[in-house]
């Protein structure tokens, strides 16, 4: 019994280990924790069954926080999560992009060239306090795990927010050609817009700065 349940203590930390530092989004993380719950159960139940209280102790109080990760992730931050989708699905109904746009869902989003390739993932947005308009976005490229990453930030005039990620009028040589940014150092200003090269997408701007495809 002591040995069973040493092996589901291990392969479930492992492998919630995994879930929960991939970043896959609120539910991913949310099953890490349930993961990481059966392994807490599993490694009390070693330290229970083999004499070691200090084992079991210290899985009965990870435990405690795991099943608070579980609320946290498949609770209150997914409903928060379903709420935002609800709104941008809901923005779509007249058009075939949305009105409204999730901030977090923008977070790890796949960023697309012109041609409908992609070309990076989002790292955060910036936004103008006076203006209360999206400066800019900070676009991850190249690497592994975020080591070896190149950023960059482009300029909201060439972005569509769209129900798949966002779509730039860029080529991918020009948004390779941006001058990466230091990542410790990020613009205090919006970039300039460039000249686009693409014939297939026109874009226009709201009154709240988010950019999006016209019909």
């Amino acid at each position: 019994m002591p040995d069973f349940a040493a092996w589901i203590a291990s392969a479930a930390t492992m492998i919630a280990a995994m879930m929960t530092a991939a970043n896959l989004g609120t539910k991913i993380t949310g099953w890490g924790f349930v993961v990481f719950t059966v392994g807490s159960v599993a490694w009390a139940a070693v330290g229970l069954t083999t004499g070691q209280p200090s084992l079991a102790i210290t899985n009965g109080f990870l435990l405690l926080v795991n099943l608070f990760g579980v609320w946290r992730w498949l609770g209150r931050q997914a409903r928060h999560e379903t709420g935002s989708e609800s709104a941008e699905q809901r923005s779509r109904a007249h058009a075939h992009v949305p009105s409204l746009y999730s901030g977090a869902s923008a977070i790890g989003a796949n960023v697309f060239d012109g041609r409908g390739e992609k070309v990076g993932t989002v790292v955060d947005t910036m936004h103008d306090c006076e203006s209360r308009t999206l400066s800019y976005i900070v676009i991850s490229q190249g690497g592994v795990g975020g080591a070896g990453e190149t950023l960059r930030a482009i300029a909201p005039d060439h972005l569509a927010f769209e129900s798949d990620g966002i779509h730039c009028d860029l080529s991918a040589e020009q948004i390779t050609a941006i001058a990466p940014i230091d990542e410790k150092a990020w613009p205090a200003v919006a970039p300039p817009a460039l000249a686009s090269n693409s014939h297939d997408l026109s874009f226009a701007s709201n009154s709240k700065g988010l950019f999006h495809a016209q019909a």
